[in-house]
């Protein structure tokens, strides 16, 4: 049996309006331990993503954290994935597409969890083993 993107992702995920302060997002995912935060729109879709990356890129720029928001600095094309994708196959959209996370939606497109590259190097080394019937 193959390995599905739902037995592997990060859920729920962290979510976020866009009008959220970049500030209040950094200090959840701080807080969480994790690299990326989705943006929905008011049906908790995704319409973009906010990554770790992108904060590099906010204090290079010397952005104040303070005045700006998510939606001023997450990327708004994303890719996203469902629960039943197998592993290999979101392995390849990575490296395909060039992205480390892929939020993951239910058949409504809501937002249910995220699968990172992160995810996958873990369940590669055997780390996060996880039982599929969870």
């Amino acid at each position: 049996m193959n390995t599905e993107v739902g037995h592997l992702m990060t859920a729920p995920v962290l979510t976020a309006d866009p009008e959220t302060p970049v500030e209040e997002i950094a200090d959840s995912m701080l807080g969480e331990g994790i690299k990326s935060v989705v943006a929905v729109d008011d049906e908790g879709r995704p319409i973009g993503i906010l990554t770790s990356t992108d904060f590099v890129r906010i204090v290079a720029e010397g952005t104040p954290k303070s005045t700006t928001t998510v939606g001023d600095h997450m990327t708004e094309d994303i890719a996203t994935t469902q629960p039943d994708v197998a592993i290999p196959e979101i392995a390849e959209r990575m490296v395909e597409y060039e992205i480390s996370h892929f939020p993951v939606v239910d058949e409504d497109g809501e937002a249910i969890g995220i699968i990172s590259a992160t995810d996958l190097t873990e369940y590669i080394s055997g780390m996060a083993v996880r039982d599929p019937s969870e």
